[in-house]
Parts: C-alpha cells; sequence; structure tokens
C-alpha cells in the first residue's frame, strides 16, 4: 500500500528526532508536529500495521528499513528544495514552509533536475571563487 503524505511526514519527522534523541517516543513526535496523542497514536499504529515503524515495549519507536527509506528521501527533498527556493532569493522560512508541502508531491525525475541543477550551480560558484560560494545555493 503506497504511503499518504501524513504518513511521510511523520516519518521525516521521527527521522529528525532521531538525529538528536537516543530514541523517540510518541509524546515527541506530537510535540513537534503540533498533533495530540491520539492522532499520532493512531497515526503510529496505522505506520506500524504497514511495516514502516515498530514500537518497543518502552515507547521508543524505530524507523524499519522500508521507513527509513522514505524518511531520507523526504529529508533529502526537503533539504534540497529548501536551499533550492533560499538560492532563488525566498525567504527561510517560506522556502522550508514550501519544500514542506513540495517534498510530497515531486516527481522523481523533476527532482533529480532540480538537484543536478543545485549541485552544477555550486560547483560553477566554486570555481568561479564566488565570495557568495555555497552561502544562498
Amino acid at each position: 500500500m503506497a504511503i499518504h503524505e501524513s504518513g511521510q511526514m511523520y516519518l521525516e519527522t521521527i527521522y529528525i528526532l532521531r538525529q538528536t534523541k537516543s530514541f523517540v517516543r510518541a509524546i515527541d513526535v506530537g510535540e513537534q508536529m503540533g498533533y495530540t496523542k491520539p492522532s499520532v497514536s493512531r497515526a503510529l499504529s496505522i505506520l506500524k500495521k504497514d511495516g514502516y515503524v515498530e514500537v518497543d515495549g518502552e515507547g521508543a519507536i524505530t524507523l524499519t528499513s522500508k521507513g527509513l527509506a522514505i524518511a531520507e528521501t523526504m529529508y533529502t527533498r526537503h533539504t534540497v528544495l529548501t536551499e533550492m527556493l533560499k538560492g532563488l532569493g525566498v525567504d527561510e522560512k517560506t522556502a522550508a514552509e514550501d519544500a514542506c508541502r513540495i517534498e510530497h508531491v515531486i516527481s522523481e525525475k523533476s527532482f533529480a533536475a532540480m538537484q543536478a541543477h543545485l549541485n552544477q550551480t555550486k560547483i560553477l560558484r566554486r570555481h568561479a571563487g564566488s565570495p557568495e560560494s555555497d552561502k544562498n545555493i
């Protein structure tokens, strides 16, 4: 079964939280996303049933390999899209908010083209010795 945007957002949030916490619990996810405990519990139940997460007896949430793959994809898309929008002059807050929406609907082909363009722009700036370097793009 294909995962919905909300499920992708939960997986990405768990992934991000795991970067700074030794373990992630439902309460952490709820606080980060601004959702109630019942909403988080329901979402985690669905993600667990579909094989994206595991929850141990202590309540620690772990991404399965399937969940991790999606979370990493969403995180990479979010990061690249945010960088791209900032490079176009969009302020950081708006760029991050827009990237969050775009990351779930952009095709793999379009994303790959944007990522390649961003990488090429960075290379050209480095070779040109631009003082702006990679600051915005």
